[in-house]
């Protein structure tokens, strides 16, 4: 058998790779991820394997500007196949980079190719790949994959209309209401439009924000989701947020943080009405390089990690709600140093988890870390397993990288005596599928 990327890599005993038999073919529910559900909807097709791979996928981009690649090759003007060429050329460099792994087990699940991505393979591998692109669409790698359920990131102005079942997968919106916090006189009128009146106090933001949650509560949605970089520092009253509203536009950075705090609490407490699960992604700042925000805007892999959150501040806004109050909340911090204290609040309040090792933690010893500190001081059999986060339709096999770091890790305490095979069976499949199916009530 070839040694490299064979169907034992990252499972480092036998126990763990019976582990890994019990869940490499259950189905997968992605519950946050960046998917365009036109291209679902439409079941789109890819030119070849380096649109796939290089249209959207910040995370490639990121390892190819850190070898120097030029940006020609990334977000420019080359051809897919020049730029698959270049990933190729500089993959070898990554080893223990999450790419590194992601792209070998993509190829591999996805076009039934185990060969080393480098330069000398790049032009069979991508020979290769592309006579599988033939056959191959959006809906097909779903299929594939056995993707059961899909949750896409939109915002409150969206339409919804191309969410659906699509053969055995259900696309469902997920609210993600970040451009509200800001109060601008260009989003609030663009959210007029959807509603049909003028925002143009907080009663009617309010109500506006409600009804729009529940169009997305009838289209499907199971989950809302927000990203910032701290959490607020000052909650204030009522009153204090109406006589701020009026004086939009006017905000200083403390009046703000005060606005997006109480917007925060009263989404939190609307969600729990509708049995919402909120997700909150955070210590992440965005769009650090100027000049190349400018020329090539979001999402483009110039965000990075934030500094630690302020606990105090997360155990104030989580005691602002009472149990009856607070929805399911799963906390996600791109900054690490913060897993354990965020665990150990986790225990002080009901239905708060913390959620998957995310962005720049997704991976090998990221995912171990996050595994073994929420077992120390929260509960490991509560895991709500894996998600993508991408926007790259291949990154489904980022759940098996996930599967088999999970089975390796409970397979360590089953080969040290501290655990039994039945129970780390039963653990495994959890963590995998079951937790998250059962929380969103599938």
């Amino acid at each position: 058998m070839n040694s490299f990327f064979n169907d034992e890599v990252l499972l480092g005993s036998k126990a763990a790779v019976a582990l890994y038999d019990e869940v490499k073919d259950l189905p997968i529910i992605d519950y946050h991820c960046h998917l365009n559900q036109y291209m679902i909807r439409d079941d789109a097709t890819f030119s070849d394997i380096g649109e796939l791979w290089l249209s959207g996928d910040h995370y490639k981009w990121r390892v190819m500007r850190l070898c120097g690649v030029d940006e020609y090759y990334i977000t420019g003007d080359a051809s897919y196949e020049e730029k698959f060429y270049k990933f190729c050329e500089i993959l070898p460099k990554a080893i223990g980079n999450a790419v590194y792994y992601w792209a070998h087990f993509e190829l591999k699940q996805v076009f039934g190719i185990n060969l080393e991505i480098n330069k000398e393979n790049a032009k069979e591998i991508y020979r290769l790949a592309n006579e599988k692109m033939k056959d191959l669409s959006v809906q097909k790698l779903l299929k594939s994959f056995n993707v059961e359920f899909v949750a896409t990131t939109d915002d409150p102005v969206d339409d919804l209309l191309a969410h659906g079942h699509y053969g055995n997968t259900e696309v469902t919106p997920t609210f993600r209401p970040d451009k509200v916090y800001a109060c601008s006189d260009e989003y609030l009128a663009q959210l007029g439009k959807v509603v049909g009146y003028s925002i143009d106090s907080l009663d009617a933001l309010e109500k506006a924000l409600s009804e729009r949650l529940d169009y997305f509560k009838a289209h499907g949605a199971h989950i809302t989701d927000h990203g910032f970089d701290q959490f607020p520092s000052k909650l204030i009253s009522r009153d204090e947020a109406v006589a701020l509203f009026a004086r939009r536009g006017t905000w200083n950075k403390e009046e703000k943080d005060a606005m997006f705090g109480y917007i925060l609490l009263f989404l939190m407490k609307e969600y729990k009405k509708r049995d919402i699960v909120v997700q909150l992604h955070f210590a992440v700042t965005r769009n650090i390089n100027t000049p190349m925000f400018k020329s090539v805007g979001v999402d483009h892999g110039f965000d990075v990690m934030s500094k630690e959150v302020d606990i105090q501040d997360v155990m104030k806004f989580l005691d602002a709600l009472t149990d009856e109050e607070r929805p399911t909340c799963i906390l996600y911090t791109l900054n690490p140093n913060t897993i354990a204290p965020l665990a150990c609040i986790s225990g002080a309040f009901r239905n708060v988890y913390i959620g998957a090792a995310w962005w720049f933690n997704d991976t090998l010893e990221g995912i171990r870390r996050n595994l073994e500190l929420v077992s120390e001081y929260a509960v490991l059999g509560t895991n709500l397993g894996m998600l993508t986060d991408s926007r790259a339709f291949s990154s489904y096999s980022r759940f098996d990288f996930f599967r088999r770091i999970l089975c390796d890790f409970v397979a360590n305490k089953v080969e040290k005596g501290e655990y039994t095979l039945e129970s780390a069976k039963t653990l495994v499949k959890d963590i995998s599928y079951n937790n998250i199916k059962n929380l969103l009530r599938l």
